[in-house]
């Protein structure tokens, strides 16, 4: 895809993104609301505390890294390089935020929910196999999962709170992007937070949920949980 197109599809991500954005995060009620950093912060809110507007300055509007690729050389094969509030302080508000991720060929993001945000995934090189699965149907249901094979200049979206994941099924390395319809959309990486929480969750319990042997549960639990987010 030519430079030109690339970025066009770019700003139509971003476009989208801002029109359900306020759906989610709270309505911005003055021109900006720049974000204090939290150690500085005297109380706690929903959110970031504003800094004084005579004090704010065009760096806090400003973020520049996003053309370098992130080190894919961990366990899953992939890295999120996030631009959220905590990144760039002027997002506080606006109900919006950005995520680059690079795959090593066969890297996986592994399944995980944005608990605040809808994704729309934009691939920019490479090929990903991507899907979504849909909450609890009911009883006798089945949870219904929604895949699709992603080229260059394909978009997809991830329903928010909905796990999902993305896996490069080529031989090269992969790059997309992403536009989150939150200035802070969290994340919750499936495996890590079963298996790996501080402190561990009880196997007895895991044991049950899984409906597997108590040996399994405790080798799982005994792994390393990579977090690429």
């Amino acid at each position: 895809m030519a430079a030109p197109a690339r970025f066009i599809v770019f700003v139509t991500i971003f476009a989208s993104a801002f029109a359900f954005a306020y759906g989610h995060d709270p309505s911005p009620l003055q021109d900006f609301c720049v974000a204090v950093n939290d150690a500085d912060a005297k109380v706690f809110v929903n959110g970031k505390i504003c800094k004084n507007p005579n004090m704010v300055k065009a760096d806090d509007f400003f973020y520049q890294g996003l053309n370098k690729a992130g080190n894919t050389s961990n366990p899953v094969g992939s890295v999120v390089t996030p631009v959220n509030v905590v990144q760039l302080p002027g997002l506080n508000t606006l109900g919006i935020s950005l995520v680059r991720i690079d795959y090593a060929p066969y890297g996986l993001n592994p399944p995980h929910t944005h608990p605040r945000a809808t994704e729309v995934l934009f691939v920019l090189e490479g090929t990903l196999y991507v899907g979504f699965v849909t909450s609890n149907p009911g009883q006798n249901m089945k949870n219904r999962l929604f895949t699709k094979t992603l080229n260059a200049g394909d978009v997809f979206v991830f329903p928010e709170g909905l796990i999902h994941f993305q896996f490069n099924i080529g031989h090269y390395p992969a790059v997309a992007f992403a536009g989150l319809s939150s200035q802070n959309p969290g994340v919750i990486t499936i495996a890590n937070a079963v298996f790996g929480s501080d402190p561990p969750i009880s196997p007895d319990v895991l044991t049950k949920a899984f409906q597997v042997d108590k040996n399994v549960i405790n080798y799982l639990q005994s792994q390393f949980w990579w977090d690429n987010n």
